[in-house]
């Protein structure tokens, strides 16, 4: 019986563990990491189109303001979306427009996310989101621009 081959294979598996185990966390860590961000992008995406339905709506310039605005704070927040800053900017050069003529409104939501929580090593602890969605205003609906 040869056990001189047994002798040396001795502890590889313990060797071989050792050296896949950083590179299996590396891996699950970039897959939560890039989850979280298709996540945080997705609910950003969606509360711009959520913005510019409500502006779209709106009567006026300043109506469409401030209802994009209220409308992108609460769908981030259903979502469960905490930017550490946000900022809601509005295009409103629609209601100008002629009635009969078409337009549009025009919303980009800005999310910055926090994710200090998986912060590591060449990873930023913060990610800023942008999204701009755009809704047709009624053609044929008074303005006020």
């Amino acid at each position: 019986m040869n056990t001189m081959g047994s002798d040396r294979e001795r502890g590889s598996v313990t060797v071989e563990a050792v050296l896949l185990a950083p590179a299996v966390l590396v891996l699950v860590f970039l897959v939560i990491f890039g989850g979280r961000w298709a996540i945080a992008q997705q609910a950003v995406e969606a509360a711009a189109s959520e913005a510019a339905r409500a502006a779209s709506i709106s009567r006026s310039p300043g109506e469409a303001n401030g209802s994009a605005s209220a409308m992108a704070g609460t769908s981030l927040s259903e979502q469960n979306v905490r930017c550490s800053s946000q900022s809601v900017g509005v295009d409103t050069s629609g209601f100008g427009a002629p009635v009969g003529t078409t337009a549009q409104v025009s919303v980009t939501v800005t999310c910055v996310v926090d994710m200090s929580d998986l912060a590591a090593p060449g990873i930023p602890g913060a990610r800023t989101l942008t999204a701009t969605m755009s809704s047709p205003l009624d053609t044929y609906r008074g303005r006020q621009g």
